[in-house]
């Protein structure tokens, strides 16, 4: 599943829903993160299944960056009913409610979470996890981000989660916080957690044309990610505040945006980044604290501790 603007009527501003991607194993977005080979990257060699062939999945639409923009296609559907009522094409019927739609998910790795009270977010057939706060609402068969434009660096993120989906009654797919996993061409935990921090704040906090939001970064901070054959990755700690450019009336007046970037075993030239960004000086708001927690929390899950299963059913709309 995927949360990318789209072009199709059914989708909402900086987001689409793709119920095929399932996770991430036999397909992959040609647009997702691609984590480097290496322990922790990938299922380990002796749990792999034995190869089966796929078929190519369809193109998706062009997906552009988060906007504030309203649904282009039900503004278009909406335009059009307007102009037939105006010129007597009303129907004498009376209007019937669109039933909601309701779709099954397919069945996901879970994994115990490891903060007491929170809920864990395995992605990867639950190779790997994190953790994020109860109000959180875990999507983890989700790639989430933004476009690069001529105004932001642009980021996608997969294995997510959200807080406070909807809040802004003018912007369905508006969010408070978010998090997911991404790769960064550099092998420096410290550069690779700066960049991710300074490309989300100013894509997710910038308008569409600029000029961009002021995130101010933090000195890093060590930490380290443990491998299943427990050896420890590097890994450095960069939280970065953001001041919106954006003055929609669903942007806040301050944001903060955590990330944690380790080491591959195997490729020198990436490394892995796990992110959490939120709102901030609003009601409900996720503290910094927790979005520390929440990019600590990653770690490579062993196979006994993973499991199967089935999500409920989601309604749309």
């Amino acid at each position: 599943m995927g949360w990318f603007r789209r072009r199709r009527d059914d989708a909402t501003p900086g987001y689409e829903d793709n119920a095929a991607l399932s996770g991430f194993g036999g397909y992959q977005p040609s647009d997702a993160p691609r984590f480097p080979s290496g322990t922790g990257f990938e299922t380990p060699p002796e749990e792999r299944a034995e190869p089966r062939r796929i078929a190519p999945a369809p193109k998706r639409p062009k997906w552009r960056r988060s906007s504030r923009a309203p649904w282009v296609g039900l503004a278009l559907i909406a335009l059009i009913a307007g102009l037939v009522n105006a010129f007597g094409g009303k129907s004498d019927k009376p209007s019937t409610p669109r039933a909601p739609v309701v779709a099954t998910q397919a069945p996901r790795f879970a994994v115990p979470a490891v903060v007491t009270g929170w809920k864990s977010v395995a992605g990867k057939e639950g190779t790997y996890a994190y953790d994020v706060p109860p109000r959180w609402s875990p999507e983890p068969s989700t790639l989430h981000g933004w476009e690069k434009t001529a105004a932001a660096p642009g980021i996608s993120l997969i294995t997510s989660a959200f807080l406070d989906s909807g809040f802004c009654p003018s912007r369905s797919a508006s969010k408070r916080g978010g998090s997911g996993l991404t790769t960064e061409d550099v092998a420096d935990p410290e550069v690779a957690a700066r960049k991710a921090v300074s490309d989300l704040g100013v894509s997710h906090y910038s308008p569409d044309n600029g000029p961009p939001a002021q995130v101010t970064l933090e000195p890093g901070t060590d930490a380290t990610v443990e491998t299943l054959k427990g050896t420890k990755l590097p890994a450095r700690i960069v939280v970065g505040s953001v001041v919106p450019s954006d003055a929609g009336e669903c942007m806040p007046k301050r944001a903060l945006v955590a990330a944690m970037a380790f080491g591959s075993t195997s490729d020198a030239t990436k490394s892995g980044v796990v992110m959490a960004y939120a709102d901030q000086d609003v009601a409900g708001a996720a503290t910094r604290d927790e979005l520390l927690q929440i990019v600590r929390s990653y770690r490579f899950v062993p196979a006994a501790d993973r499991s199967m299963t089935t999500p409920p059913p989601k309604t749309y709309r």
